[in-house]
């Protein structure tokens, strides 16, 4: 997926016990330099959901460059990383992360979102010495305060061999599906999603064993009350919300932040966007990061 990533920006890897882990970093002109590497290192993960990768950090890094090594990642099972055929569960997303982020030298800064943001702050309870502050958009669990938000068909129908094979390729293997759901679910405003945007969120979901993912996330597998591990946060955390954010609404947003208002030191409302800002409004995300970095 290099070719969906910005100009200087390639591909490197980091081993973790489920496979190589693929990010994207500083490799040439106009970022490297001979003092690149002495940079502080920025982690951004993506979200969980048919298709994605890092490219949906891909408008918003390289605003960091010249000030960050940054390391971009795609979760196990996602973008380029390993697919390994199995029954994805939400230890091994936390093990993972973890392995990535210990390879970075912590305590770093990481930027996280949706599902992935809630399973750093579960990371950042049990261990927090891996973290120097976290900045998160839509963060959740999908099971907040046991009112499930994201299951969108029946758990049978998408529990049973071959159909969910079927479900899969209908819903994030075809280019018409990928552009619906992110006009219709991820965005704000449907005019707003791109070609290029389509074509990323499609190659990714055309991968080998991509599904494996795909499917957990579908199924619920990962999905948990992140309200009951707000409270124990003590790493410093800001959170940005699009206003229009389906499934994982602002209100949602609201509530878990009040939990721990020591730890959560802002929380910022992004208008006419949805649960991907970062990818639908890049400029506003950058301008949010920037005054929490």
């Amino acid at each position: 997926m290099n070719q969906f990533q910005p100009p200087g920006f390639g591909k490197q890897a980091i081993a973790t016990s489920l496979g190589s882990m693929t990010y994207y970093t500083q490799v040439a002109a106009p970022w490297l330099s001979s003092s690149s590497h002495e940079l502080p290192r920025l982690v951004f993960l993506h979200c969980f959901g048919g298709g994605a990768s890092a490219y949906e950090w891909s408008k918003v890094y390289p605003a960091f460059a010249s000030e960050y090594q940054i390391l971009a990642a795609d979760l196990i099972g996602w973008g380029e990383s390993a697919h390994p055929v199995r029954e994805y569960q939400i230890a091994d997303y936390l093990t993972t992360i973890a392995e990535f982020i210990q390879a970075c030298h912590p305590p770093i800064k990481v930027v996280a979102s949706s599902l992935t943001a809630a399973l750093v702050i579960r990371l950042a309870v049990q261990r927090p010495e891996l973290f120097q502050s976290l900045l998160l958009i839509c963060p959740s669990g999908f099971d907040d305060f046991g009112e499930g938000a994201g299951r969108r068909l029946p758990l049978q129908l998408i529990s049973t061999p071959l159909l969910d094979r079927l479900i899969y390729a209908i819903g994030a293997e075809n280019e018409v599906s990928v552009r619906n759901f992110l006009q219709q679910f991820l965005f704000a405003k449907p005019e707003r999603v791109t070609p290029e945007m389509v074509a990323a969120y499609l190659t990714s979901a055309q991968k080998p064993n991509a599904e494996y993912a795909a499917l957990a996330f579908l199924k619920a597998n990962l999905y948990f009350d992140l309200a009951l591990y707000v409270p124990q946060l003590t790493v410093p955390t800001a959170i940005l919300w699009g206003e229009q954010a389906q499934f994982t609404k602002i209100g949602l947003g609201r509530r878990l932040a009040k939990l721990n208002l020591r730890s959560i030191i802002a929380f910022e409302a992004i208008a006419h966007a949805g649960v991907l800002p970062h990818l639908e409004t890049p400029e506003i995300a950058i301008g949010l990061l920037q005054k929490y970095l």
